[in-house]
C-alpha cells in the first residue's frame, strides 16, 4: 500500500473516532469536511448553544510527535477563514470556540480533546 494511501486511510480513520467520541461526549455533528477555498475544517459541531470548530490530528504512534503538534500558524489562519465563512453562511449568532482532537492509534488508541486550542 502506498504511503499516501495509508496517511489518507489513517486520518479517515480519525476523524471518524473524533466523531464517535464527540457524539458521546454530548455533541451534534452539524459538518464533517467544510470547505472553503483552500481551507477545510474537519468537524463542526455544536453543544450547549456553542459552534465547536474541531481539526482532528491523527498519527499511527507518537513516534515523531504528537499529533497535535502539526497545527501551526497556517493551518489556524485557514481553519478561522473557514469558520468565518461557515458562521456567515448559516448566520450562527453565538458563540464559538476552536477545539483540536488528537488521536494517537498506537500503541493503544487514545484521543486527546483540547478544547480552545486557540482564538
Amino acid at each position: 500500500m502506498a504511503s499516501q494511501t495509508k496517511h489518507i486511510i489513517t486520518g479517515q480513520a480519525g476523524e471518524a473516532s473524533a466523531v464517535r467520541y464527540l457524539q458521546e461526549m454530548g455533541y451534534q455533528i452539524c459538518c464533517r469536511n467544510f470547505r472553503y477555498k483552500r481551507a477545510e475544517v474537519d468537524v463542526i459541531a455544536q453543544k450547549d448553544g456553542l459552534l465547536v470548530f474541531v481539526e482532528v490530528k491523527t498519527r499511527a504512534s507518537d513516534k515523531f510527535g504528537f499529533p497535535e503538534e502539526a497545527v501551526g500558524a497556517r493551518k489556524e489562519a485557514l481553519l478561522l477563514a473557514a469558520a468565518e465563512e461557515y458562521i456567515y453562511q448559516t448566520n450562527w449568532q453565538h458563540d464559538i470556540r476552536f477545539d483540536i482532537i488528537s488521536i494517537t492509534l498506537a500503541p493503544t488508541p487514545t484521543v486527546h480533546h483540547i478544547k480552545d486550542a486557540f482564538h
